[in-house]
C-alpha cells in the first residue's frame, strides 16, 4: 500500500450483490474498507494511487459460509452414512468418544479449527457461522475469517434451571461473536431448550437450530420411536420405554422467533407429517428467521436436495453453509452452490446471494458482510475463470474457476494479488 493508505484493484467484473455488476470496474481500499466503486479509469492524478489490475478476474464480497462444524476439519473423507443421519450420528458419537481428553484435547481442537479456518480461506469465505461443542479456553485463533460462533449444547435428562455453566463461561469468553445453538429437537429437552433461548434473549444474541433434517427426527419427536430411540436407548442418552421431554420443529420455530435473529438449519423435512405447519410457521416469522441449507450433506444423509424453491416461494430467506468435513469433502460453499444450481433449484444469481448477502444476513452481519459498497469492510474474494466468459455470474460457479485472493478488511490472507 502506497504513501496515501489507498490501493486500487481494478478487473474485469466486479459483482457487489444487491446492485448490477460492473463491467471493467474498480474499487478503491482505503484502511480496510471500501472507500469507492467505479467503472473505467479511477479518478486522480496518474501515480498518486498504486492500481493493481487483475486483468479478468472477478471481485466478488468474501464469501459467507452460514454454518459449520469446523472441530471436524481434520477429517480427510466424510464418515460414512449407512442408516441415514441416525446411523451417521452414531458414528460421530463414536469419534468424539474415541478422542483425547485434557491438554491433547484441547491441542486437537485447536489444530482442527486452524485447518477449518485455513480452508474456508482458501475457497474464499470470510465469514463464518461456526457452530462449537466446546471453545478453546485462549478462545478461536485469531487470524481468518468472521466468526459467529454459536455455542451449542444437548442433553434430554436436563429438568430445569439455569444454562449450564460451560455454556456461559464460552458465552461470556466469546464476547460479541457469540451466538446459541440448540442442536436439535431429539437431543435438547424442552427445559434445556427453554433456559438456552432465554439466555439468548437476555444477551441478545442470534440463535440457530437443526431443524426437520430427517423423517427419522420428526418421527422421534411426535411420537418417540424409530431409530432414535434405539440408538439414545443404546448410547444411555434416554430410555426407550419413556417419551422423551422434546418439541417438534413447529414449537421450536416459535421459539427461536423471539430472540433477535436466528436460522434453522437443514429444514429437509419442514412442512412435512406429522408437522404439517412448521414451513407454515418460519414463512410467518421470516423476519427474524433464515433457513441455512447444507446441500451435498443433505443429499448424503437423507437422499435429496433441501426444497430450497419451497423456502423462497414462501418469502423465507435461504443461506448457504458446508455442515463438517464428516458429511462433506470440502468447506465450498462455492462448491455447495454449484450442487443447488446443477440440479435446476435455484439460478446462479439466487445461488450467489444465498452464499453472501443472505447468508450474512442468517449469522447476524449484514452490516458488515455480504456484498461490496462504500463504507464496508474491504472483505473480498478474487476469482479467476479458466477461460472466455460473458456472463459473470456463470463465471463464478464454474468448477474449474479458481480463488486467487481472499481478503479480509484488505489484508490477503489467502493467495496473492497479481498484477501491478
Amino acid at each position: 500500500m502506497n504513501r496515501s493508505g489507498s490501493i486500487v484493484l481494478r478487473a474485469r467484473w466486479i459483482v457487489p450483490v444487491g446492485r448490477r455488476p460492473v463491467e471493467n470496474g474498480w474499487l478503491r481500499i482505503e484502511r480496510g474498507r471500501i472507500a469507492a466503486i467505479g467503472r473505467h479509469a479511477p479518478p486522480g492524478p496518474a501515480g498518486e494511487t498504486a492500481i493493481t489490475d487483475l486483468g479478468d478476474a472477478i471481485i466478488l464480497p468474501g464469501l459467507v459460509n452460514a454454518h459449520t462444524h469446523l472441530e471436524f476439519s481434520e477429517l480427510e473423507r466424510p464418515l460414512e452414512a449407512d442408516g441415514g443421519l441416525p446411523g451417521w450420528i452414531a458414528k460421530v458419537v463414536a469419534l468424539r468418544r474415541a478422542r483425547p481428553t485434557g491438554d491433547a484435547a484441547e491441542a486437537r481442537l485447536v489444530a482442527a479449527l486452524r485447518m477449518g479456518l485455513a480452508e474456508s480461506l482458501s475457497h474464499g469465505v470470510t465469514t463464518i457461522g461456526e457452530i462449537a461443542t466446546a471453545v478453546p479456553r485462549a478462545g478461536y485463533p485469531p487470524v481468518g475469517p468472521r466468526l459467529r460462533i454459536y455455542r451449542e449444547a444437548l442433553g434430554l435428562s436436563f429438568s430445569g434451571g439455569s444454562m449450564p455453566g460451560a455454556v456461559a463461561r464460552d458465552l461470556d469468553r466469546l464476547g460479541g461473536s457469540a451466538g446459541i445453538s440448540p442442536h436439535a429437537p431429539m437431543t435438547v429437552s424442552k427445559a434445556l431448550g427453554k433456559a438456552l433461548l432465554t439466555e439468548a434473549a437476555r444477551r441478545d444474541l442470534p440463535v440457530t437450530m437443526h431443524l426437520a433434517e430427517s423423517l427419522a427426527e420428526l418421527a422421534y419427536v411426535t411420537g418417540g420411536g424409530g431409530p432414535f430411540c434405539d440408538l439414545f436407548a443404546t448410547l444411555g442418552a434416554w430410555p426407550a420405554d419413556r417419551p422423551p421431554p422434546v418439541l417438534p420443529p413447529s414449537d421450536w420455530i416459535s421459539r427461536l422467533a423471539r430472540c433477535r435473529r436466528g436460522s434453522v438449519v437443514h429444514g429437509t423435512f419442514l412442512g412435512e407429517s406429522p408437522d404439517a405447519t412448521a414451513l407454515d410457521r418460519l414463512a410467518r416469522h421470516r423476519d427474524r428467521l433464515a433457513v441455512a441449507v447444507c446441500p451435498r450433506t443433505t443429499r448424503l444423509l437423507s437422499g435429496r436436495l433441501p426444497p430450497v424453491r419451497q423456502f423462497l416461494a414462501a418469502g423465507v430467506r435461504v443461506a448457504i453453509g458446508t455442515d463438517s468435513r464428516a458429511s462433506n469433502p470440502d468447506l465450498s460453499v462455492l462448491a455447495e452452490a454449484r450442487e443447488l444450481v446443477g440440479s435446476g433449484a435455484v439460478s446462479p444469481a439466487e445461488a450467489l446471494s444465498m452464499l453472501s448477502r443472505d447468508a450474512a444476513w442468517a449469522v447476524g452481519y449484514e452490516h458488515r458482510a455480504g456484498s461490496i459498497a462504500v463504507g464496508r469492510p474491504a472483505d473480498l474474494v478474487v476469482l479467476a475463470p479458466s477461460g472466455p466468459f460473458t456472463d459473470p455470474l456463470d463465471a463464478i460457479l464454474r468448477p474449474d474457476t479458481r480463488v486467487v485472493a481472499t481478503l479480509r478488511a484488505g489484508r490477503v490472507l489467502h493467495g496473492q494479488l497479481a498484477g501491478g
